[in-house]
Formats: C-alpha cells, sequence, structure tokens
C-alpha cells in the first residue's frame, strides 16, 4: 500500500512514524516525492492544491487531515468519485471541548477586565458572574459540538444548539433550520460556532445574526473563518452591542497584519489551535479507513458532498 501525503502545517515525519508503527508495510510518500502515480492509493492531504490528486489514477480515498472538508470541497481537479472521508478522534475533539469551555469561562469570569485592574496595580472587584442565569447557544450540535454543549452545562449553564436539522440532546434546548435562528441568536448570551462551513453557513454570523443577540453578547469562533463577517463583527464591537469576541479561525490566514481584528481591544486571537489532529492518537483511524475501502467498504467519516460534511 502507498500513501502520499501533503500537508504545510504538519509534520510528515512525525505522520509516517506514526502510520508505519500500526502499518509497516504502509509506504508513505511526502509530496512532491510522488514517484510512480498509479502506485498512489491513499491521499492524507490537508488543503491539496489545485490538479495535485487528478494524476493519481488508482487512488481509492482521500482522507481529511482534520474534521474539515471544506477544503477539499472547494479544491478543484480532484478525481470524480474517489471517497472522501473527515478525521474526527477522541483527542481532537477533547481539545475542541477545552478550547470552547475556556473562552466562554474566560469571559463569564471577566478575566480580562482583571488583566486591566492588574496592568494598573488597581485592587477591584466585579460582581460576581451568575452562572445559572447565563444563556450560552453552540451552533453545531454533530460530534464535537454537542461535547461542548454538555461540557458547558455541567457547569450549570443554561445552554443551548442550533443545527440545519432537529437534534434532542438531554438537557440542551434545541432550535434548527433558518426559522429557528433568530429566537435561538435571542437567548444567547454567548455564542459559539461550530458549525461545518457549507454554502448555507457561509457568513451565518453577520450584521443581522450580530443584531438578534442580546446587547453585550460575546461571540467565539472555533469553526472556520468563512462563518464570519469580520466586518460586521467590527462595527458591533465598536458600537457596544457586543462585548467580544474570541476568534480561533479567521477568513484569510495566516491574518493579514492589515486587519483590525489583531489590535482590536474586544477581539482575542489564536492562529487556528482550538484542535490539532495528533499522528499518535489519529493514524489507526487513517489505516482502519484505508483496510475498509480496500475491502470495498465506506470509511469511517464519510463524506456527503451534497451536504457539505
Amino acid at each position: 500500500m502507498t500513501l502520499l501525503f501533503y500537508s504545510k502545517v504538519d509534520d510528515p515525519d512525525d505522520w509516517r512514524a506514526a502510520l508505519q508503527a500500526i502499518d509497516p508495510g504502509l509506504e508513505v510518500r511526502i509530496w512532491p516525492a510522488v514517484g510512480d502515480p498509479a502506485e498512489i492509493e491513499t491521499a492524507l492531504v490537508w488543503r491539496p492544491e489545485t490538479g495535485m490528486l487528478a494524476g493519481l489514477p488508482n487512488l481509492t480515498l482521500i482522507q481529511s487531515l482534520g474534521a474539515g472538508i471544506d477544503h477539499l470541497l472547494r479544491a478543484t481537479g480532484l478525481p470524480a468519485g474517489v471517497p472522501m472521508a473527515r478525521l474526527v478522534e477522541p483527542a481532537l475533539t477533547s481539545q475542541m471541548v477545552e478550547y470552547v469551555v475556556l473562552a466562554a469561562l474566560h469571559h463569564h469570569r471577566r478575566i480580562e477586565a482583571y488583566r486591566d485592574f492588574q496592568a494598573r496595580a488597581e485592587w477591584h472587584l466585579l460582581p460576581p458572574a451568575d452562572t445559572e442565569a447565563t444563556r450560552i447557544g453552540v451552533m453545531g450540535v454533530g460530534v464535537i459540538g454537542a461535547k461542548v454543549a454538555h461540557a458547558l452545562r455541567g457547569f450549570g449553564f443554561q445552554v443551548a444548539g442550533w443545527s440545519r436539522t432537529p437534534s434532542a440532546l438531554d438537557g440542551i434546548e434545541s432550535f434548527h433550520g433558518a426559522d429557528g435562528l433568530a429566537p435561538f441568536l435571542a437567548r444567547s448570551d454567548i455564542v459559539a460556532c461550530l458549525l461545518p462551513l457549507t454554502p448555507e453557513t457561509e457568513g451565518i454570523l453577520d450584521k443581522d445574526a450580530f443584531a438578534a443577540l442580546p446587547s453585550d453578547a460575546y461571540v467565539i469562533n472555533a469553526a472556520r473563518g468563512g462563518h464570519l463577517n469580520e466586518e460586521d463583527l467590527v462595527a458591533a464591537l465598536d458600537s457596544g452591542h457586543l462585548s467580544g469576541a474570541w476568534l480561533d479561525v479567521c477568513r484569510e490566514e495566516p491574518l493579514p497584519a492589515t486587519s483590525a481584528l489583531w489590535h482590536h481591544p474586544k477581539v482575542i486571537l489564536t492562529p487556528h489551535i482550538a484542535g490539532v489532529v495528533l499522528p499518535r492518537t489519529s493514524s489507526a483511524q487513517v489505516i482502519e479507513n484505508i483496510a475498509l475501502v480496500r475491502a470495498s467498504r465506506p470509511p469511517l467519516n464519510l463524506v456527503d458532498p451534497a451536504r457539505g460534511y
């Protein structure tokens, strides 16, 4: 078996070692050292370049190097009919839960205000945060979003979820569809976006969404930069309608030095690190998917291009 690896942000040597620790017989080739293209059966990739996979005549699986799949669906020159799979595994999910809980609690407990007091050597006590009265909304309640919603509910927050289609989670208020979005936003003091990026969710966090949120609401985006209209966000922050935002993703990455988000006093930025796939914990799923496809069975976390995830 031969696998082609491509990513500008992941260490190919770490992945080769982890994959071959499970299957020593797997040959791993690192782009651009493709060798004979006809020998490549699997492509393990993140944001492949245009046409990169088109010349692989015997490709049987395109495996994303993450839970997100929009980078493949928007790519041009992908070979038709080759199944695509997402990587969804416990370590990545746990990282995402940690990240969103951190962002929500950081805002909820007013840590930024206390940091400002510290910088001025001022000893001030703010009114205590009322957890049970605080409403958090989670946009996207798939595998990751459901775990995030339950983790936040465990702290005592009032948690609701919004999704494209109906969903039911124990102890979590549920909203769905276009008609459910405005009511969902109206009851969310903190909103966290964990949606897949599809044509329907592109730009969903815009001026209309911000207007539907309560005054002083807080926005967390740990999904994709394409969900957020950055100009509308800055306007909502500057007007005082939103109290702040915590962003792990941007429309253009790396974020251009000219972006107002870099130095906005109400924005916390991280460089797309909320959930990073670990070779040690993810390689087994890649190897299993290769075996499934070789046995003419669908891979785990098969992508439905029509749905966009």
